[in-house]
């Protein structure tokens, strides 16, 4: 059973941050374990014999610093771990398109996780000044606009909306929901796109309320965002990815040269 200590009332630190910290320190240690439920809002006034509030606020501090998350009608529980570890040098292999497999799936099942997307909507547009310089592309040429969340072991981890040029995914099944082996990647290949190269831009700051909706974060909970162009073996602007992934989820690696 898990051991917690008392409130020192003669403490200046107020009663709830004392509860966050001695859950806090369980966690670190590992005596609450990733994934594991935290002790019920009633075990916890019982035992540091305090009103409900108080508990709710130490429970919310933690909340909003990521390690705990809320489930409902199940309880709180300790955000899963280890984090999506996102190798940058192998994510984009070929060969893992020639098994079929996109990037995610392949960095979710390297980390034991099993991967699911959802929420996929596509569709066509004009571009915004950003997505068109990233692209080389005038701001009225018609673009495929793919939008889908990202989730490992049933949590989303992830969101994402890819722009493409409409020349490069017309008669594909880039403008399908489902984009067959490989994902989007595979299909622009096929089509004569052979990828040479990715610039990604890593950046972070906290999510939007509809980014916290739909990634299912509590407030002050942060997020990575990473913006990729992918360019063809004529230097070719192919696609641009904007993504938005929640931070203690990932692991973000990359490799380069001392040249």
């Amino acid at each position: 059973m898990l051991q917690l200590g008392q409130i020192d009332r003669a403490d200046d630190k107020p009663p709830y941050r004392q509860i966050a910290g001695m859950l806090r320190k369980a966690i670190t240690a590992g005596d609450l374990t990733a994934g594991g439920r935290l002790p019920s809002e009633s075990a916890l006034i019982d035992h540091f014999g305090v009103a409900r509030m108080t508990v709710r606020q130490a429970v919310q501090e933690l909340r909003s610093e990521g390690l705990v998350i809320s489930e409902h009608g199940r309880g709180v529980f300790v955000r899963p771990a280890p984090p999506i570890r996102r190798l940058a040098s192998d994510r984009f292999a070929r060969r893992h398109r020639a098994r079929g497999k996109a990037a995610f799936t392949v960095e979710a099942e390297k980390s034991g996780y099993t991967p699911q997307v959802d929420n996929i909507t596509v569709g066509r547009q004009k571009p915004d000044s950003a997505v068109a310089e990233r692209l080389r592309i005038p701001s009225d040429q018609e673009i495929v606009v793919r939008s889908r969340r990202y989730l490992a072991n049933g949590r989303p981890v992830e969101t994402a909306v890819s722009y493409i040029p409409a020349a490069f995914a017309e008669g594909t099944q880039i403008e399908q929901v489902d984009t067959g082996p490989g994902g989007i990647y595979a299909r622009l290949e096929d089509n004569g796109h052979v990828l040479a190269r990715f610039t990604e831009e890593v950046g972070a700051r906290m999510p939007t309320p509809e980014e916290r909706r739909q990634l299912e974060v509590g407030p002050g909970v942060p997020v990575l965002t990473v913006v990729r162009t992918a360019y063809d073996s004529n230097d070719v602007a192919v696609e641009v990815c904007d993504t938005v992934k929640v931070a203690s989820a990932y692991l973000l690696e990359y490799d380069f040269s001392a040249h």
